[in-house]
């Protein structure tokens, strides 16, 4: 299983590069586990950018409106859908705009990580904490407990 981040725009704060990082190396050591980030643009020349950056993958777009799971359903659908195809499963975080239509529309599924709207930093920082924490639910580590 591989799993990549889609992510429009960069995380230039410091400290929360930081987070982030720490928890992509702890992902890392059950899974590989990419960064891809995407400068921003206008819907019709991001949907190439967001294409080309899953081509191979099961890309899952996480939106507001997306299907809720909480962590346990969470870990499970990674479980899942890393056992399919090449086993490479992507996540796509789009910006302020959100991700263009025609990417949501072609992903595999579409995830909530709250019903809140965040920061394209902020919700790549939740996304790889919950990542982390479903690596240990997998494996009965004691952390999501």
């Amino acid at each position: 299983m591989r799993l990549v981040l889609v992510a429009v725009g960069r995380v230039k704060e410091r400290s929360t590069r930081a987070v982030i990082d720490d928890y992509l190396g702890r992902v890392r050591r059950y899974v590989a586990c990419d960064e891809v980030e995407l400068s921003d643009a206008p819907a019709p020349k991001l949907a190439p950018l967001f294409t080309r950056a899953t081509e191979g993958s099961t890309p899952i777009a996480l939106e507001v409106g997306g299907r809720a799971l909480d962590s346990p359903a969470f870990a499970r659908e990674i479980e899942r859908l890393g056992s399919r195809g090449k086993g490479v499963v992507s996540f796509l975080i789009g910006g302020a705009d959100g991700i263009p239509p025609a990417v949501s529309q072609a992903a595999h599924d579409r995830w909530s990580l709250s019903t809140l709207t965040f920061p394209h930093r902020i919700a790549r920082l939740v996304l790889i904490e919950q990542i982390y924490r479903a690596m240990t639910i997998l494996r009965g580590e004691p952390y999501a407990h």
